[in-house]
């Protein structure tokens, strides 16, 4: 399973958060990343907690036969023509795109690439809507499900649906 975090609290050249994010989803495909299931949106709080806009989030499985160093590479591309500007961490954007897990690959920044993202298990922006996306998946460093996960997580994160899936 790869699995795909996707967040944007900004509006960029597709329009507002929930666009640009349908869009980079259409640009997926249009390169040949299949998207397999899609949670539904959330309305999420920044971590850490700042007075930034709501992020609007969800989880996508991917299909595809790129690797992943490859892989996050288009993920930047897109990232890059929807308008992301790298700047400090934890930066409002109109666009973030990120490798949460590919298959049950372990990696630590090789080329850039920490699998499987080192904070998803700490975000509840990232697990609720995994449940929905794939909801027996198992984190492969740490071997919680993702309802242990959930159960785990730090208290004070705003995590609410948008819409019905």
């Amino acid at each position: 399973m790869i699995l795909l975090g996707l967040g944007a609290n900004l509006a960029g050249p597709a329009g507002p958060p929930l666009d640009t994010l349908a869009a980079a989803l259409e640009a997926l495909g249009d390169a040949g990343v299949g998207v397999a299931a899609r949670s539904r949106w959330y309305r999420t709080a920044p971590l850490p907690l700042s007075d930034q806009p709501p992020f609007v989030n969800a989880v996508a499985a991917l299909a595809t036969e790129l690797a992943p160093e490859a892989l996050l590479a288009l993920l930047h591309r897109i990232e890059e023509r929807f308008g992301r500007r790298r700047s400090v961490p934890n930066a409002a954007r109109p666009i973030d795109l990120d490798l949460l897990a590919y298959h049950d690959c372990v990696s630590e920044a090789s080329g850039g690439l920490v699998l499987p993202h080192p904070r998803m298990h700490l975000r509840g922006f990232v697990l609720l809507p995994l449940r929905e996306v794939s909801p027996r998946w198992r984190h492969p460093v740490l071997g919680a499900s993702v309802a242990e996960l959930l159960a785990a997580l730090p208290p004070g994160q705003a995590v609410e649906p948008l819409a019905p899936p």
